[in-house]
């Protein structure tokens, strides 16, 4: 990373030593997110459970003498598929994010059984334009209405400077991705199949333009993993994980959308957020569902901002870990002041000298008003400026 720049986009294929050794165990049948980290908690380390025996691997609370030999005849056949496999991410522009790796999304990272790796195609900036990322999510089957207000609700958040998560899928999830780009905002798309299908098919250009955009479709899945229904409820954790916040736009009482709310709500400790719709819409019926059972109501994007705020700044400071461990604790810890911001943010924040329009800010700092807008988000974000109607104020 630059000293005031996003992070250069890694290069296709690459991986670090630890990705190889993780991306190794992920490839061996029957080994889940779970098991890898039980493993490596009990053994040690990883190169520990690489290198196991059948017997050493059979004392591992959960494994068992049947599982631990299935294990241990993969392992040598896995450790060769690496090359290959890395091979094959290369072909599809591609690298292979690990977790400890300096890339691999810190809210991700907190999460219960999160993804040992990661391949991803384009860039995920968890520094800079993806640091405060907001999963938009609902039905394939959606109405209308639905599909409106996605567009409306991701393109205010994507030109807000807001990171945009959802799952790619047809319907609401296509809306979001679409609405965050034609925002100018950027957007990631997890896969519920392996980086080297498009799914749906018909998405494929998009996923393009959301790379080209700088933004990121991500799989923890092998390359070549086919859609198949059975992984989605598990992909689902992941767009909750990298979020601060799900808002589920139009969801039915058997759609997808509900999993990744749980998810937020019961195991990540995130905001979950609904909008209302018709009582009498069967699309609408799991979203009335959430907001019957606690979601926040929101009906303009800015309730969804002012939602998030406070979640953002514990991140912002560092405590967000310690407030969403126990989801039912309420957090206590309480944050250091605010450096002052250098760069562009800190030439906005020396020009609101008295309530100004951003457009009047942006004639004061010479900056394009798109910029501007994620700009001064970020700086509502850290409390160093709120809103008041149409005008920005500095607090201090």
């Amino acid at each position: 990373m630059t000293a005031d720049g996003p992070e250069s986009r890694p290069e296709p294929g690459s991986c670090s030593a630890q990705g190889r050794s993780l991306l190794a165990l992920t490839l061996v049948p029957g080994l889940g997110p779970v098991r890898i980290a039980t493993l490596v908690e009990s053994l040690g380390s990883i190169d520990a459970v690489l290198g196991a025996t059948s017997a050493l691997l059979a004392r591992v609370p959960g494994i068992g003498e049947k599982t631990a030999a299935s294990i241990a005849e993969h392992l040598h056949t896995s450790l060769k598929r690496v090359d290959q496999e890395i091979e094959r991410i290369a072909e599809h522009d591609a690298h292979v994010v690990a977790i400890g790796d300096p890339g691999y999304p810190p809210l991700l990272a907190s999460i219960p059984g999160a993804p040992p790796v990661l391949t991803v195609r384009g860039h995920i900036d968890t520094a800079h334009a993806h640091k405060y990322p907001c999963a938009i999510v609902g039905s394939r089957d959606c109405s209308i209405y639905g599909v409106e207000q996605a567009g409306i609700f991701a393109g205010a958040l994507g030109g807000a400077g807001v990171c945009v998560v959802s799952g790619g899928a047809r319907g609401i999830d296509t809306a979001a991705h679409r609405g965050t780009l034609n925002a100018g905002g950027q957007s990631i798309v997890v896969l519920g199949c392996g980086i080297a299908h498009d799914y749906p098919p018909e998405n494929a250009t998009l996923f393009d333009e959301v790379v080209e955009r700088g933004g990121a479709v991500v799989s923890e899945l092998p390359v070549d993993t086919k859609p198949d229904a059975k992984n989605f409820p598990a992909r689902n954790r992941i767009i909750s994980g990298l979020s601060l916040g799900v808002l589920v736009i139009e969801a039915g009482r058997k759609s997808g959308a509900l999993i990744t709310a749980r998810h937020a709500n019961e195991d990540h400790g995130r905001e979950v957020m609904a909008l209302p719709g018709r009582v009498d819409s069967a699309s609408s019926a799991g979203s009335l569902d959430l907001l019957r059972d606690g979601a926040h109501l929101v009906v303009e994007p800015g309730d969804v901002l002012a939602i998030l705020r406070q979640d953002a700044r514990h991140f912002f400071f560092g405590t967000h870990d310690a407030k969403t461990k126990d989801p039912t604790r309420p957090q206590t810890t309480k944050a250091e002041p605010v450096p002052e911001p250098e760069g562009e943010m800190g030439e906005i924040l020396r020009a609101i000298t008295e309530p100004l329009s951003a457009d009047a800010i942006s004639e004061r700092v010479g900056m394009d008003p798109g910029l501007l807008r994620s700009q001064l988000t970020m700086l509502e974000i850290q409390g160093l400026v709120r809103r008041e109607g149409s005008r920005f104020i500095r607090v201090r």
